[in-house]
Order: C-alpha cells, then structure tokens, then sequence
C-alpha cells in the first residue's frame, strides 16, 4: 500500500490553447488509498486534466505534483522514466499490441523500466492469475473479450506497482457484463490500498468505484461529493466545516 500523504496535489492549474481555455485554475489533491472520479459534459477538460496529472501535457501555469514529486521540474526524458515508474494508465480502447501475446503485452511495461524479460514475464504472469485471465496469457488480442482485454490492459498498468491508477473510461467500450466485472476489479484493487482516478461520463461508474467525485465544467471544479477514507475533502477541509462553508 503506499503510505503517502498525498499521491497527486494540482494548485491552481490553468491550461490555455490559444484562445482556448481548457482548465481555469484547478486545485485537487488525492491522498493515498483515494478512489476518486472526476465526471462532467464533452469538452470540460476531463482528458485535459488527465493529461497533466499523467505528464502528458504541462500547464500554462499552475503546479502539477504526483508521488511527491513536481512534474514541472522534469524534462521530457525524465517526465516519461516517472511516468513509466510511478503512473498506471488504463484505456477505454485498451491500447494493446496486436502482434504481442497477452501476457508479453503486460510484460513490457516492465522490461521498459529496466526489468529483465523473465522477471517482467514472471510478475505479469502473478498479475493475470490474481486477474483471472491465466488461461488467456498465450492469446493474442484479437482473439479476446472485451472484458479479457481491459484485463490484460489493467495487469500492464500494474505491472510496476504504481503509486496512482489513472482509468480514462475503462468501461467504455465494454458490454455491461465485461463492465460490470472491470468495476468489481477496480473496487478490490482500491479496497488493497491502490490509489484510483477515474476518468468516465458513467455516474453508475463513479457512484460504484470511487468515494469522491469531482464535477468539472469549462474547466473549473464545479462540485465534489463524498469524502476521501481520511474524511477530507479533496481541497484538504472537513466536507461539512465552516470554512468550506463559506
């Protein structure tokens, strides 16, 4: 479980594509062991914020801090070695390598830290048997579910222990049966201690996975719901003190 205090701290992000503004100063903080789902409409800045917590794109101005360290310090090298490290990503269209089998797909987000192959394929193999998708690891992708291809695509995200989960609509392009089963996974992935931020326009999603939820609209936080397992919310204040209040 990963006992920091704070996995992800965004301070007054602003993003801006030129006369475009895609975030307005957003302030979020996620603590360790959070299930957190951020919700809202086309073009509020859902994918934009994931980005910048992902170190995919960087603010115009703001900081952007995960596992404590400031990704605006960082070069593109260094940005992609942390990134590889420290974020797992899962994809609605899951993003596998067609010509890899299953189990080498998941491997290689190892191998590209440094890991050896054989001990890469040896974790990946841990992963698809607590994943229930042993019996697929041979498979190429174009012969699995769905549901059997998120799963291989959440291993692949697990593959280095992340300290944060980010899900950008993992259910998305699933049947209900496949989604319903990737949702129980990311429940019991939370309930172990992983950091989660999911990315979905589901509110059957949120309500399902994640203990708080933050609306975004034209790029600002326009509500929060729930409370993080400390009992905060995510700006660091009781959900019901006067300060928050006021």
């Amino acid at each position: 479980m990963n006992t920091q205090r704070h996995v992800v701290r965004l301070g007054d992000v602003h993003k801006e594509y030129g006369a475009t503004r895609a975030l307005d100063g957003v302030s979020l903080d996620v603590r360790a062991g959070d299930a957190v789902a951020v919700m809202g409409p086309s073009g509020c800045g859902k994918s934009t914020l994931l980005n910048m917590i992902a170190g995919l794109d960087r603010p115009t101005r703001g900081t952007v801090e995960v596992a404590g360290q400031d990704l605006g310090a960082m070069n593109e090298t260094e940005l992609a070695l942390f990134r590889r490290r420290h974020i797992g990503m899962i994809f609605q269209f899951f993003n596998l390598i067609e010509d890899l089998p299953a189990l080498d797909n998941a491997a290689l987000a190892a191998q590209l830290t440094g890991t050896p192959a054989r001990q890469a394929r040896d974790r990946a193999a841990e992963l698809f048997e607590e994943l229930g998708i042993a019996g697929r690891k041979d498979a190429y992708p174009a012969v699995l579910s769905g549901g059997e291809r998120q799963r291989v695509a959440v291993a692949r995200a697990l593959m280095n222990r992340p300290a944060l989960l980010l899900a950008d609509e993992p259910t998305g392009a699933l049947d209900s049966r496949s989604g319903e089963q990737v949702m129980d996974l990311l429940i019991d992935l939370n309930q172990i201690g992983q950091t989660l931020l999911i990315v979905t326009h589901d509110p059957g999603l949120a309500a399902r996975c994640a203990s708080r939820t933050v609306e975004l609209g034209d790029g600002r936080v326009v509500a929060e719901h729930g409370l993080s397992e400390h009992g905060l919310s995510e700006h660091g204040l009781p959900e019901h003190s006067p300060e928050r209040a006021s």
